[in-house]
């Protein structure tokens, strides 16, 4: 018997082995590829690195970027001011409407971009006319893009706590809903707020289908420009993104399980000391 179950194990780790090489090989090997193209021309990634030489060279790609990095921050900002004080209003005041909410978050996911677009060009006329043909106005739209990403985040935050007994001893004290939300509930959640905002920069960062349809800038709109005129330079840039989206999901998974860590286990009360027995007199 522990012959057979020693051959499972062996065959086991070679299969996981066998799975993680082949994946390996098949991510890997495109962004060798990538690197290898890139480095080509000698100039590209020195161009990349100096931003006042690659704002002379590649203007358009210079506002993709901006335009990129300000849609991030400002979908970021909007997304937690509208997502973190609903979710935990429904928690403390409508727990029937909980389910409803989660629908509604969750549905963009399953509404193709394509789709969206369509939807939302409409509205992105009367949009156009209120404030203008600017790129930020794409923030709106991916508001409801990253909901159900960022919604998922943020309810596995408030899931990890007790918000209903923190905000009644909160309110217990004196405390006004601000100083609820921001000084009793935030704390607790902060890691569930910023794995909702690292998701939400890795998705507008590689946002295209969106921003090329109602013909705005972003940083995949002046990629998919620039590979028509310098396609070394365009494929560096790709793999820079690339690259700040990894590294921002592994910043999230070392934020999920530092979270973990340290729930720590309430130890346990140390035992009442025993009490003497008292010593029967002697006969």
């Amino acid at each position: 018997m522990a012959g057979v179950i020693a051959r499972r194990a062996r065959r086991q780790r070679a299969f996981r082995w066998t799975v993680l090489i082949v994946l390996g090989v098949f991510f890997v090997l495109p962004l060798i590829a990538m690197v290898e193209f890139s480095t080509r021309d000698p100039s590209t990634w020195p161009a990349l690195v100096n931003w006042p030489e690659l704002s002379e060279r590649y203007p358009a790609l210079a506002e993709g970027i901006t335009s990129s990095l300000s849609q991030a921050a400002l979908t970021a900002l909007l997304m937690l001011v509208l997502l973190v004080p609903t979710a935990v209003w429904v928690r403390l005041r409508l727990p029937r409407l909980r389910r409803v909410v989660e629908f509604l978050c969750l549905l963009p996911l399953t509404i193709p971009a394509i789709v969206l677009v369509v939807g939302l060009a409409p509205v992105y006329a009367w949009v156009t006319y209120f404030f203008g043909g600017s790129s930020l106005t794409l923030v709106f739209a991916y508001t409801i893009l990253v909901l159900p990403y960022a919604y998922r985040a943020i309810d596995a935050g408030l899931s990890a706590i007790d918000v209903k007994t923190l905000a009644e001893a909160a309110r217990s004290l004196g405390a006004g809903w601000g100083t609820v939300m921001w000084r009793v509930v935030l704390p607790n959640i902060r890691s569930a707020v910023l794995s909702a905002a690292f998701l939400t920069v890795a998705l507008v960062l590689g946002e295209f289908t969106i921003a090329s349809l109602l013909n705005r800038t972003n940083l995949q709109v002046a990629i998919n420009f620039l590979g028509k005129s310098s396609a070394t330079m365009s494929v560096a840039v790709s793999l820079t993104a690339l690259l700040l989206a990894f590294v921002l999901l592994l910043l999230l998974s070392l934020l999920g399980g530092r979270r973990r860590s340290s729930v720590a286990v309430a130890p346990a009360a140390p035992a009442a000391p025993a009490s003497v027995a008292s010593k029967e007199p002697a006969a």
